[in-house]
């Protein structure tokens, strides 16, 4: 199948690496602009981009608005388009281009941890068994026909970057798999159930701070589930601040 590719940061490029290596063609990658990055603050690709253009892909960085957009997604005659961690909300015409839709891996077992942070959140929450999830996006929030599913057990020390590098590996080959079995028509998509919906929004400086009243067992997992972001922090006597 002919694929536009459509991930940022660092765990989706496993999924790139794996497409690039498949059946497929993978013929555009779609990522955000460059960004801030470092002390410098000088503008950096995101790690989606470099690899995409080290193997000389055409790379796409406009946002994904308006008729033009629609038009370009168009004149690729893209069957599928694979999405990991993108960044972007895609709007409903957009949705429509692929005759095959926007195929999302997700790093959790839906409908649990819907959301920008599920593998944070469920280290934080004392999940023991997680997973990824493929499926086609919609106009909800991860709220798309299941595709496909594979679980990973969280470890008793496992950071949520930890978590997240094992997920983009197991996850980069379930969504090949996914897409090899859309291409074949041995797919059914299914509805998510209507029972254990959770939503894991991103957390923010202030959900990373410790509270040492709080239990032991609860502080351990918020220092792992933020690391190594936000970044779990604390305040000193003095009222200084300290990373953890």
């Amino acid at each position: 199948m002919r694929l536009l590719f459509a991930g940022t940061p660092e765990p989706a490029v496993a999924s790139l690496e794996a497409l690039l290596g498949s059946r497929h063609e993978v013929v555009a990658v779609l990522t955000r602009a460059d960004a801030p990055s470092g002390r410098g603050r000088k503008l950096t690709p995101s790690p989606v981009r470099a690899r995409a253009e080290e193997a000389g892909l055409h790379v796409i960085t406009d946002v994904p608005r308006g008729d033009e957009f629609v038009a370009m997604l168009q004149e690729l005659e893209i069957d599928a388009a694979p999405v990991v961690a993108y960044g972007h909300i895609l709007r409903p015409a957009v949705l429509a281009v692929p005759r095959l839709g926007w195929v999302n891996l997700h790093f959790s077992v839906l409908p649990a941890w819907r959301g920008a942070a599920p593998v944070q959140r469920a280290v934080i929450a004392g999940d023991e068994v997680t997973g990824a999830t493929t499926f086609l996006l919609d106009e909800g929030m991860d709220t798309g026909p299941v595709l496909g599913t594979t679980t990973e057990t969280i470890r008793p020390t496992d950071t949520s970057g930890d978590l997240l590098a094992r997920l983009a590996g197991s996850g980069a080959q379930l969504l090949v798999s996914t897409l090899d079995a859309l291409e074949d028509g041995t797919l059914q998509p299914q509805p998510q159930p209507a029972d254990g919906v959770s939503v894991a929004p991103k957390l923010t400086t202030d959900d990373a701070r410790v509270i040492w009243t709080d239990p032991a067992l609860a502080v351990d997992r918020l220092v792992r589930g933020c690391t190594p972001a936000p970044g779990a922090w604390t305040v000193l006597p003095d009222g200084s601040r300290l990373g953890l």
